[in-house]
């Protein structure tokens, strides 16, 4: 019996450091974990690029309302020297080759506000690209700080198992030795081992939890898997008291939510589109300049300055401009559905973190002193029975319960600490600066 609690506790050591890594690893804080998976997010990084594409196309637009500058040269050989009939004789028009060069310049004076409207349109599409961005990264940092603290209630568990193991070992060997005096039977002595190979099997399970909570971690520092973490123990006792009435709360949602403000700018920018589509209805007054040169020795003026101040308008284009107008209007009522459901759901989220949260407290109220008079219980049955007046299974059973009693009040205080980061990422608030 021994000899097979040592070796299982050797197993259980060398599965704690595949669990692990094969080295000690520096101590992991929440805040420099917090600020590493932000930088090191694939999801942000790729953000970052959508938001330069959103930029880029706020510059095309922007373009349009800018003077257009055009150039050109080019050169003329003709098989025959233009000339015109003149009386009895010919008269030259051109040179037989000749060169040619331009340069224009045209500029939008008024069209309805269309350019300007596209351009301040994108330009707030810009903008919405970058509140998305801010929240994907609250986005990644409300998932670290879960797994985090999963990881840490996941070690506190496996340290309730491994006690477990030790509990029930330390019982093994007393019954052990009891049957061997012939003072009880043994039935005590199967029952202890029985309930130890079960322990067993629950440190192995919370073992490999641990270690699938700690890849999950690597995963969100963009580091390989199966290197050595360690997270720091945070503070479970200074928790955020929202005691304001909810209706506040979820105003402060509203205020504060990168999707719902996202919203309000798409909003904005469908209102400019549509400006922007119903000037095509009306004309555009243009003003354009340029220069001529052509070689010809012929012509009195081989190089002209010219101005021309012009109206264009579009007559008819099959219908594309109201169809677009259709279509913004229909964008536009998605938009307000869309809203309509996220204030719903984000007021649900909301009232269901906070129940959440108080359920956790109350939790934490009721399993504080539960641990301490599990392990009385376990002590004085330990000594009913080694004094021969209780039974095994009395002091099995108070082994079971004092394990119980220790995971569910880290259970409790974990719940409590995800409970915090999920109300503050629902209310809209910046999990880096909460924690930093």
């Amino acid at each position: 019996m021994r000899a097979g609690h040592g070796s299982f506790v050797v197993f259980c050591m060398l599965l704690l450091i595949a669990a692990t890594g094969r080295a000690p690893a520096a101590e992991l804080k929440l805040a420099d974990g917090l600020r590493r998976a932000t930088d090191s997010s694939r999801l942000l990084k790729i953000a970052l690029h959508e938001e330069e594409i959103f930029n880029a196309d706020a510059a095309i637009e922007k373009a349009r309302m800018l003077p257009a500058v055009n150039a050109g040269f080019g050169g003329t050989l003709l098989t025959s020297q233009p000339a015109a009939i003149f009386g009895p004789n010919t008269v030259p028009l051109s040179q037989k080759d000749f060169l040619a060069y331009s340069l224009s310049i045209q500029q939008t004076l008024y069209d309805f506000r269309g350019n300007a409207s596209r351009y301040e349109a994108s330009r707030i599409r810009a903008d919405a690209k970058r509140l998305d961005t801010e929240r994907l990264r609250n986005l990644v940092a409300v998932d670290f700080a879960l797994t985090y603290l999963d990881l840490l209630e996941a070690q506190k568990l496996m340290t309730v198992a491994e006690k477990e193991v030790e509990r029930l070992g330390a019982h093994g060997r007393d019954v052990r030795t009891l049957y061997e005096e012939g003072v009880v039977t043994k039935n005590d002595l199967l029952q202890a081992e029985v309930r130890l190979s079960d322990a067993r099997q629950r440190l192995l399970g919370a073992a490999n939890l641990r270690s699938v909570h700690a890849s999950r971690l690597n995963n969100l520092l963009n580091n390989p898997l199966e290197e050595p973490l360690q997270p720091a123990e945070v503070d479970l006792t200074s928790m955020p008291a929202f005691d304001m009435p909810i209706g506040q709360i979820w105003q402060l949602a509203l205020e504060q939510r990168a999707e719902l403000r996202i919203l309000k700018e798409i909003m904005a920018a469908l209102d400019l589109e549509e400006t922007a589509r119903r000037s095509e209805y009306f004309p555009r007054l243009f003003v354009k300049g340029g220069y001529d040169f052509t070689e010809n020795r012929y012509q009195v003026h081989e190089g002209n300055w010219s101005v021309t101040l012009g109206l264009g308008i579009s007559l008819y284009s099959g219908g594309t401009t109201r169809a677009e107008l259709l279509k913004i209007g229909s964008q536009r009522a998605r938009l307000i559905g869309q809203r309509d459901k996220l204030v719903d759901d984000i007021k649900l989220e909301i009232k269901k973190y906070l129940l959440d949260s108080v359920t956790a407290r109350e939790r934490m109220k009721v399993t504080a002193g539960a641990v301490g008079q599990a392990e009385e219980n376990l002590r004085i049955n330990r000594s009913r029975y080694e004094e021969g007046v209780g039974t095994a299974t009395e002091v099995l059973d108070a082994v079971a319960l004092l394990s119980a009693a220790e995971t569910n009040y880290f259970k409790s205080l974990y719940d409590a600490k995800k409970a915090e980061a999920a109300v503050l990422y629902a209310v809209g608030q910046n999990l880096l600066e909460v924690y930093k």
